[in-house]
């Protein structure tokens, strides 16, 4: 169970860094009408955030493997 939850973990980080405009018109991109974009920084923290559950993700596979 807990390894599923890395995995989940590790696809929502990817999505973060790899694409923070997605990221953005999944959560946030609804709550607008017409086209919006995100701002600059809205962007930068979404990708630090991507990173942050990317090695939250990572640690749990390999501790989840190794113990």
């Amino acid at each position: 169970m807990y390894f599923l939850l890395s995995i989940m973990i590790l696809i929502v980080g990817g999505i973060m860094v790899a694409s923070p405009r997605l990221f953005y018109d999944i959560t946030e991109g609804w709550k607008h009408e017409g086209e919006r974009e995100p701002s600059r920084w809205y962007l930068i923290h979404v990708r630090i955030g991507g990173v942050v559950f990317l090695l939250v993700g990572a640690v749990g596979c390999v501790t989840l493997l190794f113990l």
